[in-house]
């Protein structure tokens, strides 16, 4: 199973461009900054190339998971030892790619796994987050239907084309 690095660098750029528009002052901006007690000054403030630089390292982090999370035939994979190992794998293996090797490697499919990703782990986590830090649930909201929104994309962009 070779691995489509392009597909990964897209699928990172989806948090950039999901976070342009979510973040937009007429989608959820405006609350997101009231919710945060930040101001359109402050935010001018920030080091945009730091932010949008690492926005996007992390990004490529999270499509390395993903990857394993929407494509079923990296368990097959990781079961012989990883990509280092498929020339040593016994043949029932070459056999079993053979006839599964591009089952469920759709868009659709990814973005289920990327849906559910964000809604089983993302949201969970930016809860309990937000619980701590005595946030709104407006703020829990916002930012989990933001991470389930970029992991459905990145999940179907991995799938299809990883």
């Amino acid at each position: 199973m070779e691995i489509n690095f392009i597909a990964l660098f897209v699928a990172a750029i989806a948090t950039l461009v999901v976070g342009f528009v979510w973040y937009h002052p007429k989608v959820f901006g405006t609350i997101w900054m009231r919710e945060n007690n930040l101001t359109q000054e402050e935010l001018q403030k920030g080091n945009m190339l730091k932010i949008f630089g690492l926005t996007y390292v992390f990004s490529l982090m999270i499509t390395m998971t993903l990857m394993s999370l929407t494509i079923h035939q990296s368990g097959a994979v990781g079961m012989v030892g990883g990509p280092p190992m498929l020339e040593s794998a016994k043949p029932s293996f070459a056999a079993f790619m053979a006839d599964y090797g591009t089952a469920y490697r759709t868009f659709k499919h990814g973005s289920l796994h990327g849906f559910i990703s964000g809604l089983f782990f993302a949201f969970p986590i930016i809860g309990v987050n937000g619980l701590f830090e005595r946030k709104s649930w407006k703020y829990i909201l916002i930012h989990a239907g933001f991470w389930t929104v970029c992991l459905t994309i990145m999940g179907g962009i991995i799938c299809a084309f990883a």
